[in-house]
């Protein structure tokens, strides 16, 4: 079964190329075999998404019509809302982890890794007067008398794997980011 996912892919393709594209380029770059992206080519004129011209004997244009156009709009849309939606997700999730850290008498956090998140954990720590690091590897304090007289809190970055046993100066944005991951693919998406 061809996934309405590489119709798409395909149509997004063939609007940015500048010059016109081959089958056998569109392939290549989709990762389908000839016979698959011929096929497809064929379902997407049939739908009205696409318009096949035939320049000569050998060259073929292809043109994504307006109800094309369409359909891509749609999926940058869908895409948009749900990067938006998970934005807010982290957002709140993030807010909570410092908020409870402060609760419980936290001063100083420490952002472990690299994250892709890390302006939104260090507006939250400033914005409750929160110290804010970040270290690559200071993960290596979790759990000693210095981290606890300190009042540190570490927070592991999505791209950080946290050590084995969580502790109350602790927590994952890698977890977070699984538990979000698995609640968006249980919920259907209209």
């Amino acid at each position: 079964m061809i996934s309405p996912e590489k119709e798409l892919e395909i149509l997004e393709r063939i609007s940015r190329s500048k010059t016109t594209i081959r089958q056998r380029d569109l392939a290549r770059i989709i990762g389908l075999s000839l016979g698959m992206t011929n096929s497809i080519l064929k379902r997407l004129a049939k739908k009205g998404l696409l318009k096949i011209k035939k320049v000569n004997n050998r060259n073929i244009q292809y043109v994504v019509s307006p109800k094309g156009m369409e359909a891509i709009a749609g999926r940058s849309y869908r895409y948009f809302k749900r990067t938006i939606k998970n934005v807010v997700y982290y957002k709140e999730a993030i807010d909570r982890i410092i908020q409870e850290a402060a609760d419980r008498g936290h001063r100083r956090f420490v952002l472990v890794g690299s994250s892709d998140l890390d302006f939104i954990v260090e507006h939250f720590c400033e914005k409750k007067h929160l110290e804010y690091t970040q270290s690559p590897d200071g993960g290596a304090l979790i759990g000693t008398s210095a981290a606890d007289e300190a009042g540190m809190f570490f927070l592991f970055s999505e791209n950080c794997v946290p050590p084995a046993e969580q502790t109350e100066n602790s927590a994952s944005l890698r977890i977070l980011f699984m538990s979000n991951s698995q609640m968006l693919t249980t919920q259907a998406e209209p």
